[in-house]
């Protein structure tokens, strides 16, 4: 049994302890109290055919704040924490079984320091996938609510400060890993972070952007907006991107042409002097053909979790025993 903590902004109607009650709507963005946060539990995945566990139960139910046994479990010695952000097309469910999925390999990895508790921030995506001719509806409807699930991230991280303060005087390492649209929403929150008065702060030891759907002039923009100020909460910042994904040149038609960090990382990113290697980590994963990617496949953009080479990259960055790009 696999265990997930998560918080969702997603409007509840109906028993909260099924998976059934979490909308598509999102909750007032003026109004944290209504977050949800619980606990969820999964029958193990089958690792060797990529394939989800099934939701067993939610429990420990709470609004607004993290029920008391959650913060115990989170802060508790014995392994690190994984922050995981979704990506598009993720229903409620979908959100948290992959979150267990990643949270089940990384303690397969091999790597003891890959063995990770994992909170999952699940926003409200309409859980359905991009297809023509109607590029445009649901993509920029999961657009719309990742952008404005900015302030409730915001609240998130400010109720994990003290968790992960605990956390890691007892060795824990803290890792982000945002992935695709789930950097939509990271940029959100960050922008509204800062612009509501928080400042520097240790939360990340790593901050993981992979395969991101967001601009990719991101890191360019006028402080404090989107992922201009990251490295003030991430000690490294490491961007996986890939030219051979082919889902995120269907954004840029969504967006009016504008490129996405995922694609080619930042324009500049060979840049020392706006990007210091001991800072950011760029991972080119074009190459990496190392799992089932069909034509004209949403595989290609789930590369972080389907090649076994990116995988065990992401598992040493969690271990903390990474430090060069070298899987390419």
């Amino acid at each position: 049994m696999r265990t997930v903590y998560f918080v969702t902004n997603r409007v509840v109607t109906g028993d909260p302890t099924l998976w059934q009650s979490y909308t598509t709507d999102i909750i007032p963005p003026d109004d944290p109290s209504k977050l949800t946060y619980g606990t969820a539990f999964f029958d193990d995945s089958n690792l060797c055919a990529d394939t989800a566990g099934s939701l067993a139960s939610l429990q420990e139910i709470d609004q607004g704040a993290f029920d008391p046994e959650a913060i115990g479990d989170l802060s508790a010695p014995g392994c690190n924490l994984l922050f995981f952000i979704h990506g598009f097309d993720n229903s409620f469910n979908d959100s948290i079984t992959r979150a267990a999925y990643l949270q089940q390999w990384f303690t397969a990895s091999g790597l003891a320091g890959a063995n990770t508790k994992v909170l999952a921030f699940a926003w409200p995506s309409i859980g359905q996938a991009v297809s023509f001719p109607n590029l445009s509806g649901d993509y920029h409807h999961d657009q719309d609510t990742a952008g404005k699930s900015g302030v409730h991230l915001m609240d998130v991280l400010i109720r994990l400060q003290p968790i992960i303060t605990k956390a890691r005087a007892s060795g824990a390492r803290i890792i982000l890993l945002a992935h695709s649209m789930g950097n939509w929403t990271l940029q959100a929150g960050l922008t509204s972070w800062f612009k509501n008065g928080h400042g520097t702060a240790h939360l990340f030891e790593e901050a993981v952007l992979a395969a991101a759907d967001e601009i990719a002039t991101t890191f360019a923009s006028p402080p404090p907006t989107r992922l201009t100020e990251l490295y003030r909460l991430a000690t490294r910042i490491s961007i996986y991107f890939s030219e051979s994904d082919q889902v995120l040149p269907l954004s840029v038609i969504a967006n009016g042409g504008v490129r996405r960090l995922g694609q080619d990382g930042p324009p500049n990113r060979t840049d020392p002097t706006a990007f210091p290697p001991a800072r950011y980590r760029m991972v080119d994963c074009t190459r990496i053909h190392d799992y089932d990617d069909p034509i004209l496949s949403m595989n290609s953009h789930q590369y972080y979790r389907r090649s076994p080479a990116v995988r065990s990259d992401i598992a040493a960055v969690i271990a903390g025993t990474l430090g060069d790009p070298a899987i390419v």
